[in-house]
C-alpha cells in the first residue's frame, strides 16, 4: 500500500459522520469532512508516515501534492500539510518546496490550511535561505492574492529576537487598507508576536500607522497598559 493509499484509510478509520456536519460548517468549508478531529488524525498519521518513508524530495513533494489536490475530504488536505512537516523530510525542506507550498496556500486559501504552512514552512525557508526568500516575501506582500500576502506578514511568526523588523513593516504596509477580516487579524497577530521580544518597538510601530482597531488591539493585546 502507497503512503497516500495508508493515509486515506486511517482517516477512513477514524472518521465520524456525525461530526462531520458541524466541523464543516465551523470551518466553512466547500469540501466535506469526515469527522476526524486533529489529536487522533496526528496521531494516526504519524505512524503512516513513520511506517511508509519516502526516498527521495520528489516522491514526497509528488506524495504531498497527489494528497492535497486529489482530496475529497479536508481531513487529506490536512494530512498533506502535516506530511510537509513530518520529521524525516525537513532536511528536504528547501527552495525547491517553494512552488509547492505557493499551490497550496493559493488553492488552500483559509486560514486552516495556510496559517502552519505560512509560519512553519514558509517561515522555515525564510529563516534558511534569507537572501533569496526576502525578496519573495516582499514581491508575496504585494500580490493581490490575500493569502499570499497574509503569509508574508506571518512568515516571521517564530522569529522572535531574529526578526527583521524592515522586512515585517515592508509586508504589512501593503494591507493596511485591506479591510479582510484575514488580513487585519494577519497584522494585529504578527505584531503581537514580535512584541514579546520587542513590546517598546511594537507600541511605537502602532502609533504611528494607520492600523484598524483590530489590528492595533491584536498587536498591543499582551503589551501592559496599551489594551
Amino acid at each position: 500500500m502507497s503512503l497516500v493509499d495508508a493515509v486515506r484509510a486511517a482517516l477512513g478509520d477514524l472518521a465520524d459522520p456525525g461530526k462531520a456536519p458541524a466541523m464543516r460548517a465551523y470551518m466553512k468549508s466547500e469540501m466535506p469532512f469526515l469527522g476526524v478531529r486533529s489529536g487522533p488524525r496526528r496521531l494516526a498519521l504519524k505512524k503512516v508516515f513513520a511506517d511508509h518513508r519516502l526516498d527521495s524530495a520528489p516522491v514526497w513533494r509528488r506524495a504531498v501534492l497527489e494528497l492535497w489536490r486529489e482530496a475529497k475530504y479536508r481531513e487529506e488536505r490536512y494530512a498533506a500539510v502535516d506530511l510537509t512537516g513530518f520529521r524525516f523530510y525537513r532536511p528536504w525542506q528547501t527552495l525547491y518546496t517553494l512552488p509547492m507550498y505557493e499551490e497550496m496556500i493559493v488553492t488552500g486559501a483559509w486560514w486552516d490550511l495556510v496559517d502552519e504552512l505560512a509560519v512553519h514552512r514558509v517561515g522555515g525557508l525564510l529563516r534558511q535561505f534569507p537572501e533569496t526568500m526576502r525578496p519573495t516575501m516582499l514581491d508575496w506582500a504585494h500580490s493581490p492574492d490575500l493569502w499570499k500576502r497574509r503569509t508574508a506578514i506571518l512568515s516571521q511568526n517564530t522569529f522572535k529576537e531574529h526578526t527583521d523588523s524592515a522586512l515585517l513593516y515592508a509586508c504589512i504596509e501593503p494591507s493596511l487598507s485591506d479591510t479582510d477580516f484575514f488580513a487585519r487579524k494577519a497584522i494585529g497577530w504578527a505584531l503581537r508576536e514580535y512584541a514579546k521580544t520587542d513590546p517598546r518597538e511594537v507600541v511605537r510601530y502602532v502609533e504611528h500607522q494607520g492600523l484598524s482597531g483590530l489590528s492595533r488591539r491584536e498587536a498591543l493585546k499582551n503589551v501592559p497598559g496599551n489594551d
